[in-house]
């Protein structure tokens, strides 16, 4: 049934939580936005975008942010964020999330997890989404968690852009097949989901029609785009040392190296059957890298 009360968005100023915002919008949501006291919130509230100040260590100021609202999106991830309080957000800032649905009765919880969180507990990140799953089931909390693969749009770019650079970096094997997503198609999963016909508790893979090695997708964002595009892949050896000797001084940079290790296992793959029940056909993977080069292209000549 239609309802006119909010859908309060956790992680509204990042890059994902924003494309989520636009969604909603689109579908004529109303959303409110949880946002930080320090954050700018000002290009959300000309959007008509309700705000809602707090934070996911104030466990107060979210039940606060949930009250009256019908619905919940958190797509905040302090690994991705980083700073200080990054493994706090992503342990005791989800756990919080739990506890303030659960007493605010919130109707639907939409989390925003990883595929094959719950096969990782070598992956902090990933873990930590699957222990995230597990509270809101503790709770009784009505939720639905999606498991997207890894985001194309980050790992593409994480030596600048690859049509400028003619390399895409990579700290694993290039040959091995794993599961990405595009950001924009990961959004409207999302905002689809607040309504989606999906049982409590549902956990749901996210990805394409089929995983694809960093080698093929330089292959078809080198065709699309027209020019030669190289892989630059680190042995996996080095990135296992330097997750060992840096490790134990920067935690992220260990559970970066697990991550990658597991991308090496050939085990990060999607069974996208359920997505398709639930939001339409997956894309193909000639589709979404065909719609990324085009947008990196157009980012070359803004």
């Amino acid at each position: 049934m239609p309802t006119t009360l909010p859908v309060l968005v956790v992680g509204a100023t990042g890059s994902l939580g924003g494309k989520v915002v636009d969604e909603l919008l689109k579908r004529g949501k109303h959303v409110r936005a949880l946002v930080r006291p320090t954050t700018d919130a000002g290009k959300l509230e000309k959007r008509g975008v309700e705000i809602a100040r707090g934070d996911m260590l104030d466990l107060d100021s979210l039940v606060a942010a949930m009250t009256g609202a019908d619905a919940v999106i958190t797509t905040a991830a302090g690994y991705t964020r980083g700073g200080k309080n990054a493994h706090d957000i992503d342990t005791l800032g989800n756990a919080n999330l739990a506890e303030a649905a659960h007493r605010t009765g919130i109707r639907r919880f939409v989390l925003t997890s990883i595929l094959t969180s719950d096969q990782t507990p070598h992956v902090p990140h990933f873990w930590h989404k699957k222990v995230a799953e597990d509270k809101l089931e503790q709770l009784g909390v009505p939720f639905v968690a999606l498991r997207p693969g890894a985001f194309l749009d980050q790992i593409a770019t994480m030596a600048g852009n690859p049509l400028d650079k003619g390399r895409l970096i990579w700290m694993a094997k290039a040959t091995v097949p794993l599961t990405f997503v595009h950001t924009s198609d990961l959004a409207a999963y999302l905002a689809a989901a607040v309504d989606a016909d999906a049982a409590d508790g549902e956990r749901i893979d996210i990805g394409w029609d089929r995983p694809v090695s960093m080698r093929e997708m330089a292959t078809l964002m080198g065709d699309r785009a027209g020019k030669k595009i190289k892989v630059w892949a680190v042995p996996s050896v080095a990135v296992r040392a330097a997750g060992a000797v840096l490790g134990r001084f920067m935690p992220l940079v260990k559970d970066m190296a697990a991550m990658f290790g597991w991308f090496d296992t050939g085990r990060y793959v999607a069974d996208p059957r359920r997505q398709e029940q639930l939001f339409g056909p997956a894309p193909t993977a000639e589709d979404a890298l065909n719609r990324y080069t085009d947008e990196l292209g157009t980012a070359r000549h803004r």
